[in-house]
């Protein structure tokens, strides 16, 4: 386990299996794989996994993610945000960087951050002036 800013962090993968529900929130430090369905938030200093089936509906707040599911709330990604061709997203993403590929959905607004390592933080940029052509 590497120790990163005091606290251990886990090199365990996370699997909530195709045809588990679960009800409540979920805090970890490590990366975790969506299959199934989850209702109620999702944080994590790791990478989240929303596979093809998985669903979630409440927040999802981590450092990357990549979806091929569907998420009905806000998603808040301190780095990389990879919206597979299957996914579906009904809420708000804040994130650094996002790759869509053709045919992913979103409903909801995105803003763009500075990188963060700690997601979920209000880094937001979406409020400054472009600047003037000359």
């Amino acid at each position: 386990m590497a120790k990163t800013n005091g606290e251990a962090e886990s090199t365990t993968i996370n699997l909530i299996s195709q045809g588990t529900e679960i009800t409540g929130d979920i805090k970890s430090n490590g990366d975790i794989r969506i299959d199934g369905s989850l209702t109620g938030n999702l944080s994590t200093k790791g990478k989240v996994v929303i596979g093809p089936t998985g669903k979630i509906k409440g927040e999802v707040t981590c450092r990357n993610s990549e979806v091929s599911g569907s998420i009905e709330g806000k998603i808040s990604v301190g780095q990389l945000l990879n919206l597979k061709a299957s996914s579906r997203i009904f809420g708000d993403i804040i994130t650094c960087k996002l790759a869509i590929e053709p045919g992913a959905r979103f409903t909801g607004t995105c803003k763009m951050s500075e990188s963060d390592d700690n997601a979920g933080t209000n880094n937001t940029k979406g409020n400054e002036k472009l600047p003037e052509k000359r």
